[in-house]
Formats: structure tokens, sequence, C-alpha cells
């Protein structure tokens, strides 16, 4: 196949009248169009107005869908405890498969094609069969909670991480390795010690998994950890072996010089959630400061419930204009930056390599963006034109490894059965 149109190859190369080839799962040229159409003959073409690498959502929560709207305005602890992690707790497996599924249709209609998930307590493998069934590419991972937490998902550690080796067993590396497994604490506040360095020694214990983690959202969070510990918490998780170049830390608002230090030196991935921090008020991330000190951030939607949308373009958008207000500084995290977080820095932080822009044998995960819109008419620039101004409604088209999971429909998934048991179980869960 033959995808042309305005080629945005990566956040600093375009090509106006490109093209890129599909062979199998991987690219197998980019280029002039005119070029490309005639060396390869027998290859449909699909025009688009843009043709842009799949964006990486670097830290969502798919299990949280069926709770969109049930906590509005209320602040990140009461948020987590009074309402999401109830919701979750209340969910069996035909809940979480459906809220899975849910997640990740909006998300390739909306043109990311890569997710790193923080799925939940239970049921974990409802969401490594949804991700499988969907197409989408991801990282996974089943939620380990072993106090504080509310009734239904506290666990034993020693339990949780068995089962947690169980999943890895079974999914890392599954549906051709486009999904993989993350071990996953909720955040410090909700695990022992104990817990934590286990999670340490069992992702060590598997060669590509990773640890994915909350870290530094909220005061109260970072406040709670030192009472515990008498550490700030990217020193705690720095303690307890929870940083490194396999490690995704979400949200990295509240950090101190030295912790910026911690993560710089160790390599962790730190994942910015804007639209979240802005609604639950949890703050502003550094986000300027951590690219400056060569922090590889990617950007992600968070939940459902703390965003209300899991459209990357938005975030895009949020990032920017929220980096430039908090630095007094219009050129602060410009588009070229954004773009970068939103396609191959997250996909560093999930692990794929070939993943994150459109170059020849590199894995096939395009979209293809509508510009016959008044919104994009005209376009001057088109890197601005996607961070500033595209909708996750304006992709048409999505590819994952190749294979077309979004065609203005999806071709494998009936959306409509997915949607109607959603709205069925999320009345069970609002009634009960």
């Amino acid at each position: 196949m033959i995808l042309s149109g305005t080629v945005v190859v990566d956040p600093s190369t375009v090509v106006d009248e490109g093209a890129v080839v599909v062979d199998g799962s991987t690219i197998a040229a980019v280029g002039d169009r005119a070029d490309l159409l005639e060396r390869y003959p027998d290859h449909e073409e699909r025009a688009f107005g843009v043709v842009a690498p799949g964006l990486v959502g670097g830290h969502v929560h798919s299990v949280q869908s069926l709770g969109r709207g049930i906590a509005d305005d209320t602040e990140l602890l009461d948020w987590l405890f009074e309402s999401v992690l109830p919701m979750e707790a209340s969910l069996d497996a035909e809940g979480m498969r459906t809220a899975a599924e849910l997640g990740y249709l909006e998300c390739l209609a909306s043109g990311t094609t890569t997710v790193i998930d923080h799925l939940s307590v239970h049921h974990a493998d409802q969401a490594f069969e949804a991700a499988g069934e969907t197409g989408i590419r991801g990282v996974l991972g089943k939620v380990l909670m072993n106090r504080r937490s509310p009734a239904g998902l506290e666990e034993d550690a020693d339990a949780a991480l068995a089962e947690s080796e169980r999943l890895i067993e079974r999914y890392h590396g599954a549906y051709d390795d486009r999904v993989r497994y993350a071990v996953t604490p909720r955040f410090a506040v909700s695990c022992s010690e104990a817990c934590l360095r286990g999670a340490r020694e069992l992702a060590d214990a598997h060669e590509g998994v990773r640890i994915h983690t909350h870290a530094s959202e909220n005061r109260s969070e970072v406040a709670t950890v030192e009472e515990d510990t008498g550490m700030r918490n990217i020193h705690w998780l720095d303690e307890v072996g929870l940083t490194g170049e396999d490690v995704v830390l979400a949200h990295c608002v509240w950090t101190d010089e030295s912790e910026r230090d911690v993560l710089a030196e160790t390599g962790t991935h730190v994942t910015h959630c804007p639209s979240s921090n802005m609604k639950l008020a949890s703050g502003v991330a550094p986000v300027a400061d951590y690219l400056d000190r060569g922090i590889n951030v990617a950007l992600g939607n968070d939940g459902p419930p703390c965003n209300n949308t899991l459209d990357a373009f938005t975030e895009m958008r949020q990032a920017s204009l929220l980096g430039k207000v908090d630095d007094l500084d219009p050129t602060a995290v410009p588009a070229e930056a954004v773009f970068a977080m939103a396609t191959r820095n997250g996909a560093r932080a999930a692990g794929f390599d070939r993943v994150g822009e459109l170059r020849e044998g590199w894995k096939a995960d395009v979209v293809g963006v509508d510009t016959d819109l008044e919104r994009a008419t005209p376009i001057h620039d088109v890197l601005s034109h996607l961070v500033y101004a595209a909708h996750g409604d304006d992709v048409s088209f999505t590819m994952v490894d190749g294979e077309v999971r979004y065609d203005d429909g999806f071709p494998h998934v009936d959306a409509e059965a997915v949607r109607r048991r959603a709205r069925a179980a999320a009345r069970e869960f609002a009634d009960a």
C-alpha cells in the first residue's frame, strides 16, 4: 500500500508531496510521491491531507474508560480513593474487557497506535486480550496495591507479584511482539517497600519487561511518601530500584533539583499528562527543564475520568500552551518538541525500536489525517497544524504493524457492540 500526502517523517522532516510505501508490517520506502508511484506500480494508493507517525500514549488508563465524567472537579486523592478505585473494584472480567476495548478503540480512532497502559488489580488478562483483538501496540501491566487500598483492590504483595509473573509468561511479546509487559505498582503510597523492591526484581528477571508507575503527581502524595520514608518521592523510588532506563514515571510534577538530577542520571523516562494535571489542579510539570537536562519526556492523556478524552492531539496542544504559560515564554516547549514527545519519545519510553517515525525499515504504524476542513485552511506549517489545530477526529486512517485498524470505522471490531456493552456496564456500577 502507498499512503500519500504531506508526509511528516519526524519533528524536523516533512515531504510536501510525499508518500510512504508499506510492505507487510514495515515501511519499505519514504519519499517523493511521483517517484514512489513509479517504483511501486502494483501498490494500492491511499491519499490523505497529512501522513504522520502513529502517536504514542505514554501513560493511559484504558480500563477507566467506563468512568468518564464520574468524578469531575475533585482533588486527586479524593478523586482516586472515593470514585475511581471503587469503580475499578466493581468491574468483573467482562466489564474490564469492555472498558479496555473501548479505550483502545478511542485511541486508534484518534491516531494513537501505541500505549503504555496502567491497568487495574484484577482481570488484567482481559486487557491483554483486548489489545490483541483491537490491534493496538502496547506495554501493559497489572496494578500492584498492597496497602492503603479500598476494599476489593488490596492484595498480598507476593500473590500480586506471582500473578504478574504469570501474565509476563503469557503475554510479554505476544501478538507478534506488539504487546509487552510492564510491572505496574500503582504508586508508592499504596505499595510497601517489599512490593516495590519485588517489582524491580521481577522486571530484572525477564528481558525487555519495563516498570511503569505514578510519581510526584500531587503535593499530598509527596508529603505522604516523605512521612512514610523520610525521603522525597523520586529519591525513595531510586532507593527501592524504581528508576532507570526501563522505568516510566507518570506525571513528575513536584520534583526538586536533586530529584531531577536523579531522573537525568538514571535515564528514567517521564510522561507528561498536562490535561489531567490541570483538571485535578495537581500543578505544572517542569517539562522545559526536563528536556534541557536530557530527560526523555513522553506525552500521555492519563485516564478518561481525569481528562475526559484519550485524544493525543488535544494533549499536544495542551502540553505546549501550558509549558509556555508556566515559563512565561512563548518559545518554551515548541511544536517540534511536543510532536517528538508524542511520537519517538513515547516509543523510547515504551521500549519499542523502530517506532515513532516514518523511516524505511521501521514499523508501519501510520495515520492519515484529513485536512479538507475549515480549521485546516490554510496550512502554512504542517507541524503547527498537527500540534495546535488538529483534533483526533480528523484522523480517518490508522495502521498498526502494517494492518489497517481504523478506516473511518473499525474493520476488525464491532465498535457498536463494544459501545453497547460499555453503556450497560457503566449503568451497573453507577447503580451499585
